[in-house]
């Protein structure tokens, strides 16, 4: 059995013309709910668990508010594909619980791929997790959506 659990980074602020998006910090709301969804998750991950983040500010400063250790890894960047994602967390073949810090589109479009929507992607709002577990049943392998936690509900 592992689960996966994708955190979206939280509200940052707008881009400006010209600047660098992967200097984009979290706003003073962003802070919170990145503080709020930090506090739940830590109450439910097992001990052990793996923590990967992108390196932009934003989703460095999501990863910080959990107080965890965590690598930050240039495959989880905006622009990345479902298939880095999924390799670099070693879905399915991982034992464990591996948590994900990163952006749109990719979480969307890796949750519409392993829960088989129909839709290329699905919406992620901003600080929230999607918990997702690979479990087999006899000799089929199935994902099961655990949990989804939306950090304006906690």
């Amino acid at each position: 059995m592992m689960d996966l659990i994708l955190w979206r980074h939280a509200e940052a602020e707008e881009p400006e013309d010209g600047s660098d998006d992967l200097n984009r910090a979290l706003t003073a709301r962003g802070e919170k709910q990145a503080a709020r969804m930090a506090a739940w998750l830590d109450r439910q991950l097992p001990d052990g668990l793996r923590v990967l983040a992108s390196p932009a500010r934003r989703t460095e400063q999501t990863a910080s508010a959990l107080g965890r250790k965590f690598k930050m890894r240039a495959e989880l960047l905006p622009g990345a594909a479902p298939a880095d994602l999924l390799e670099l967390a070693q879905w399915p073949r991982s034992k464990g619980t591996v948590l994900i810090v990163g952006h749109q589109p990719v979480l969307g479009q890796t949750i519409a791929q392993l829960l088989e929507l129909k839709a290329p992607d699905c919406a992620v709002r901003k600080g929230s997790v999607w918990w997702l577990r690979q479990r087999q049943r006899l000799d089929l392998s199935q994902t099961v959506l655990i949990t989804v936690q939306s950090p304006e509900l906690l």
